[in-house]
């Protein structure tokens, strides 16, 4: 089943899950602000996702900004990282939607098809 990080709030994760849904896609809804995904999750998630460990933050978010994150990253270790980002749902960019072998982050439409093709 899919695991889909979102915040009922948030914009991107409506039409996330607009699209999972008119496409009859099954998922799991976790609030990432209250039950964010826990260090091992996200290092999990980093791994099968290839991306780059800052394409995990919400970069655009106010808890982002309010910490000063983007002049701190750069001195930080991906395990510093993935340990902030798992005390902080607000820090991760939304919707985070996973399976056991595929990742995406925030919504647009193209990279939604991976979940169609499975």
């Amino acid at each position: 089943m899919i695991q889909f990080y979102g915040y009922k709030n948030c914009s991107s994760c409506k039409s996330a899950e607009k699209f999972l849904t008119q496409k009859k896609i099954p998922y799991a809804f976790i609030d990432v602000t209250s039950t964010p995904p826990s260090a091992k999750e996200l290092t999990r998630f980093h791994k099968i996702s290839g991306l780059e460990l800052k394409k995990f933050l919400n970069t655009s978010g106010e808890v982002y900004r309010e910490m000063g994150l983007k002049d701190k990253l750069s001195s930080m270790s991906e395990a510093e990282i993935i340990k902030l980002l798992a005390s902080n749902g607000r820090l991760i960019k939304r919707p985070l939607i996973a399976s056991d072998d595929q990742i995406t982050l925030g919504f647009k439409e193209e990279h939604m098809k991976v979940w169609t093709t499975k």
